[in-house]
């Protein structure tokens, strides 16, 4: 089996249900995306938040995949930056309690934080990211040691603020002869780096996930056209369409990959837990169509709960699922 090592942002996950979307006006935060705030702000929306009922955890999107894959069975690694504080500890040690290799270096700010929250009708995610020290990671933090062994490399689209780490990680990558997978993370993370993520993907990226409204941004075409577009520029093209579930492509290889039922109650994660499974798949060289398939169980169980953190039982029943996947295949 393969082995995977992601590099994001880590974020303390800030998670709360809302009744509507007024807060989400106040702050000018779009629905279902993506937003940077100071400091300052971040005080504000919290300061405006702590009195309800929230979920605390740790999070970012390369860690809830790197996340997924350890719990699946995978030997994996995260390269992150925290303060070091609390919050930077409370992260290193939920990590390594679930079995990743955590490489968190120290910044001179705060850890970062992503308030989450979670509207109706449809659990639609909007974040409100505070960076604090994942906004220092550079370039030369990067120590190619840290690569060694390692066969994929899955990165978040939200680290594209930083064109030049990205840039040092998959030219590493390309160096180490890994696999490298990348998650487009947000529309408007796409729009804002047009030119750049083409140039990354185009010359270095194997893997593509998108969601439809990323895949939209990326190639300014519907889902399967999307998928059409992207698998000329990668190796294997993957746009999930919500609850409809996805497409996979590579080369002439196509798949519709039907959603498992489930009663959701929260999108957090959903798309960074079908990388999981996805990747799993993947590091075991199974086709395409089961490697999908994978990802959506694994998708399906986590929209299910609050939050990104399931339990050993569910994990239990997510690797019996995948047993009778691979066993139908």
């Amino acid at each position: 089996m393969k082995s995977i090592i992601g590099i994001g942002n880590a974020l303390t996950d800030i998670l709360t249900v809302m009744e509507d979307e007024s807060i989400l006006k106040k702050y000018r935060l779009p629905v279902g995306s993506m937003n940077w705030v100071d400091s300052s702000t971040a005080s504000t929306i919290w300061n405006e938040i702590k009195d309800r009922k929230i979920q605390i955890m740790p999070g970012g999107s390369a860690a809830n995949t790197i996340t997924g894959t350890a719990a699946l069975g995978i030997r994996s690694a995260f390269i992150g930056k925290v303060g070091d504080d609390e919050l930077g500890r409370l992260f290193k040690k939920g990590q390594e309690k679930i079995g990743i290799s955590s490489i968190l270096l120290h910044g001179t700010q705060s850890s970062g934080r992503s308030m989450v929250f979670i509207t109706p009708p449809n659990a639609e995610r909007t974040f409100a990211n505070y960076m604090g020290a994942a906004l220092e990671q550079e370039p030369e933090d990067l120590n190619e040691g840290f690569f060694d062994g390692y066969d994929i490399l899955h990165l978040e689209g939200y680290l594209v603020q930083n064109h030049d780490l990205v840039r040092r990680a998959v030219e590493i990558g390309k160096k180490f002869g890994m696999t490298i997978s990348i998650d487009l993370a947000s529309y408007n993370v796409v729009e804002s780096n047009y030119g750049f993520l083409h140039d990354i993907v185009e010359n270095f990226v194997d893997i593509v996930f998108a969601n439809e409204s990323e895949s939209k941004s990326f190639t300014r075409k519907a889902p399967e056209d999307a998928l059409d577009e992207l698998a000329r520029v990668c190796k294997i093209a993957v746009v999930k369409i919500g609850a409809q579930g996805s497409f996979v492509k590579s080369g002439d290889e196509k798949y519709r990959i039907a959603p498992f039922p489930a009663k959701a109650v929260d999108a957090t994660g959903a798309g960074d837990m079908f990388a999981a499974g996805f990747l799993y798949g993947y590091s075991r060289g199974l086709s395409l169509d089961v490697c999908g398939k994978i990802g959506s169980l694994v998708s399906s169980k986590v929209v299910e709960i609050i939050g990104t953190k399931m339990d050993q039982a569910t994990w239990d029943g997510i690797k019996s699922g995948i047993a009778e996947i691979i066993e139908k295949a």
